[in-house]
């Protein structure tokens, strides 16, 4: 009798869990991390929505854009979170994405349109170093013709190697190519996605990475280690802002779009600036946390247009790739 009970209540118990939604989110591999942002979020939107959230790990930013086109209509994923402007042009372009339906007060330094990709955090490119470097260069031509050994991403799987060029792009016009020209020689390695190269620079192996103005705020909060920096270039700081969508072959689209509803949510963006360490799309009522004030603020904030970039990325990577390949 105990066994057929323990067996019934087995089987309710079974039937409960295949009745659970479940939603598939890619995302890029810090963001899943333990130290990122994902178990956080997991924990919160699954409290309310009453559902299995699956988040992902695809590589870095512009890895999930190549995943995701190379996967089609038949791709388990329901949102992809982690592409950004400068591949949103390219996402569109595919068919895959539909109107996500988030409704949002944005506290973005710059007015937010489409109903495609929603926005979920912004931060600016930078270069880190250590605080007690000595001749820092303020710009790309002193980097170049400084001895700074540097560790950067490849602009083909990474968002951050991807702002890399539209930065010097923005900032040097048709002059990029003899930027990346004089850079060549500082170049230690170019990595696949940001883990590698920042981790590359914590381990001593170059000057300074390419990373963000952010960045300092997490060794000063969760390290209480005030020795990184970011260095501030006259020319401005290229700007990132990330993004998440909903695929329209998603089997959860309803579930799909309460997450990106979710997503611009008090119980999202509070954890983005410690766990993601870049700046909310929406402001906590908490405020941003102590710190975050002693960060760098760009002289100038360079942002080229979706459509722009997406016109300009062959050519910026080709320059690139011949500047590196000498």
């Amino acid at each position: 009798m105990k066994y057929s009970v323990f067996a019934a209540a087995l089987l309710g118990a079974s039937a409960a869990y295949a009745d659970t939604p479940e939603l598939t989110v890619y995302t890029y591999d810090s963001f899943v991390s333990d130290w990122g942002p994902g178990p956080a979020v997991e924990k919160a939107f699954e409290a309310q929505c009453g559902c299995d959230l699956k988040l992902v790990a695809a590589g870095d930013g512009a890895a999930l854009l190549a995943r995701v086109k190379l996967e089609g209509a038949r791709s388990d994923a329901d949102v992809v979170l982690g592409l950004d402007t400068n591949l949103t042009a390219a996402a569109a372009a595919t068919g895959l994405f539909a109107e996500h339906g988030v409704t949002a007060d944005y506290s973005l330094p710059l007015a937010w349109e489409g109903a495609t990709f929603a926005p979920y955090d912004w931060g600016y490119f930078a270069f880190v170093h250590n605080a007690d470097a000595v001749s820092v260069p303020t710009d790309f031509k002193a980097l170049g013709a400084s001895d700074m050994k540097i560790v950067i991403q490849d602009p083909r799987s990474s968002t951050p190697g991807l702002g890399l060029l539209m930065w010097v792009k923005a900032a040097y016009g048709d002059d990029a190519p003899a930027i990346w020209a004089d850079l060549a020689d500082n170049v230690v390695t170019v990595t696949k996605g940001w883990s590698e190269a920042y981790g590359l620079f914590l381990d001593g192996e170059a000057d300074m990475v390419l990373s963000y103005t952010t960045s300092p705020a997490y060794h000063l909060i969760a390290e209480e280690d005030a020795t990184k920096a970011a260095a501030a270039f006259d020319e401005g700081h290229y700007m990132q802002v990330e993004v998440a969508g909903v695929l329209a072959a998603s089997d959860q689209p309803e579930l799909a779009r309460d997450f990106m509803q979710f997503m611009v949510s008090e119980g999202f963006q509070s954890v983005i600036p410690t766990t993601n360490w870049m700046y909310p799309s929406v402001t906590p009522a908490s405020g941003l946390p102590e710190g975050f004030e002693t960060l760098i603020t760009p002289v100038k904030s360079l942002l080229l247009p979706a459509d722009e970039a997406a016109a300009l990325r062959d050519g910026a990577l080709g320059e690139w790739l011949d500047a590196l390949s000498q």
